[in-house]
């Protein structure tokens, strides 16, 4: 999408706002669909420092997610949101999810070709 929708936009605003991970959501980016729940970026960007630093590799990484590292990550951004942040999310790929016990996405919300409210439940059988 060249311009994001609308819709998808507000509904990304209402989730920063509400400070809430509990709209389920699958959107399709460049073929790829994913699915899970939104969660507002903050919330995002501390669940991922928090996975980096139990790295012994990756560990440094953690500060430009973390309030911690709040001099090194870019200004707050004024005007709508730009990404959804998806935390419990999988990449549908045939009847499996990757991962599965989810991970933690960040998708343009201009990239998104096609979107649902909901998350796609899928099984081995």
């Amino acid at each position: 999408m060249s311009k994001p929708d609308e819709l998808l936009v507000d509904i990304a605003a209402m989730v920063e706002s509400e400070q809430s991970n509990q709209m389920s959501l699958t959107v399709v980016v460049q073929g790829a669909v994913i699915t899970g729940r939104l969660a507002p970026e903050s919330v995002w960007r501390q669940r991922v420092a928090e996975v980096l630093e139990q790295s012994q590799r990756l560990g440094p990484f953690s500060a430009l997610f973390s309030s911690a590292g709040a001099d090194t990550r870019p200004p707050q951004r004024k005007g709508p949101p730009t990404h959804l942040h998806f935390h419990v999310a999988r990449i549908l790929q045939g009847s499996v999810g990757l991962p599965e016990t989810g991970g933690m996405y960040r998708v343009e919300i201009k990239d998104v070709g096609a979107w649902t409210v909901g998350d796609f439940s899928y099984s081995d059988h």
